[in-house]
């Protein structure tokens, strides 16, 4: 495994030292690792969805804009949000 230094503000010293005290975490490297292992995911979850997005904007079954089809989906999103909330 390969080593790294890093330099971080108080207060995000202090988060990552309170994230271990908490007993979730052997130390302040397994912080950092799983922080690490999280922003890929929503990385590839991003890249995921700006890939289905671009191929939907590609599709001769579609007559939306880039922002038209934006605006539909936040719509829909908030609609479902909306419909949880009720529950």
């Amino acid at each position: 495994m390969a080593t790294m230094n890093i330099s971080l503000p108080d207060a995000m010293k202090q988060w990552v030292e309170a994230q271990v005290e908490t007993g979730r975490y052997a130390n302040s490297s397994d912080v950092v690792r799983d922080l690490v292992r999280r922003e890929q995911e929503r990385a590839r979850q991003q890249a995921d969805f700006d890939r289905v997005v671009g191929e939907a904007l590609d599709s001769p079954r579609h007559s939306y804009g880039k922002d038209e089809l934006l605006d539909i989906v936040m719509k829909r999103a908030e609609a479902a949000i909306a419909g949880r909330e009720k529950r």
